[in-house]
């Protein structure tokens, strides 16, 4: 897979990066075949039973409440093994619906104003309710908080209906071009700036909702806030979002871009240091801890 730009229906200066597909060089890809060595589930998650509270921290359940609603979604979670694939196994599969807590989650959708300076000659389009001038970011993020797709360039006047109907990435949901499985299954949730679609899901209006409505909400708000922690930590990380860019809109587009893509390879760091601490924490614990490692280092210390 790649990164790759494509022209939003908006403006032919506005682009959308996606993941896009390659043409298939293998049936099953090396690196799925190796996933059971090196994959997130057969590593962290299993390292994670080993420590309650952080189990607790990344499922929000306890091990035992994991292992009960396993036992009774296997036999609905269990999938045909074929000659030319095995298939993923039940475990693998709740683990990866509860990161999201919302069932075939495919990701959050949110926007962003980026503050600009107002461009010469540009009127009132860059102008918006917030009284200052902007173009708008996009996203769509998945549990983990990477980027999946962004859209920027939209004016920052434009309504939130506005942009989401010109959005390059809506019309590419909407063309099926993003190779989003059907509706039916798959979904996308925002918040209501966002309409109700077959794959776009938002909260049932209105404040005197039944219970079973207010659940809902409630549930979606889970999943959705992801979306508004991504656009935190972009903040953070590239204090240039904090203040108004003083540069052309073009310029800001580029900028924007770049900073999505360079955070999610922050994340994946981030990640790598999470799976150093786990393995530190064992070799430190009985379970994982030798007889002369300490020892060692205390005597490795006292020759310093």
């Amino acid at each position: 897979m790649n990164i790759s730009s494509t022209s939003s229906s908006s403006s032919s200066d506005e682009e959308i990066i996606v993941l896009r597909r390659k043409r298939r060089r293998f049936w099953v890809h090396p690196i799925v075949t190796r996933r059971e060595e090196h994959g997130e589930f057969y590593r962290l998650v299993q390292d994670l039973k080993m420590y309650h509270e952080r189990f607790w921290g990344y499922f929000r359940m306890s091990i035992s409440e994991f292992e009960n609603l396993l036992q009774q979604l296997a036999p609905s979670l269990t999938k045909e093994q074929t000659h030319y694939r095995k298939p993923i196994d039940p475990e693998q599969r709740l683990a990866v619906c509860l990161r999201w807590n919302f069932p075939n989650c495919l990701g959050a959708m949110d926007e962003k104003h980026i503050f600009i300076q107002a461009p010469a000659n540009s009127g009132s389009l860059y102008f918006n309710y917030k009284g200052t001038f902007s173009v708008v970011l996009v996203a769509l993020v998945d549990a983990d908080y990477p980027f999946l797709v962004v859209d920027v360039g939209s004016y920052g006047s434009n309504s939130d209906g506005g942009i989401f109907a010109n959005s390059g990435l809506v019309k590419a949901l909407r063309d099926g071009t993003l190779n989003v499985p059907p509706p039916i299954n798959h979904v996308i949730v925002a918040d209501e700036a966002f309409p109700l679609k077959p794959y776009l899901l938002r909260p049932y209006p209105g404040r005197r909702l039944p219970t079973d409505k207010r659940i809902f909400n409630y549930r979606l708000s889970r999943a959705r806030r992801i979306s508004e922690n991504v656009f935190g930590i972009l903040s953070q990380r590239f204090r240039v979002f904090q203040r108004t860019l003083q540069v052309q809109p073009s310029v800001v587009d580029k900028v924007v871009k770049a900073a999505c893509v360079l955070l999610a390879g922050q994340r994946a760091s981030v990640e790598a240091q999470n799976v150093r601490e786990l393995y530190k924490e064992y070799f430190n614990s009985p379970a994982g801890e030798v007889a002369w490692q300490y020892e060692h280092v205390n005597h490795a210390l006292g020759n310093r």
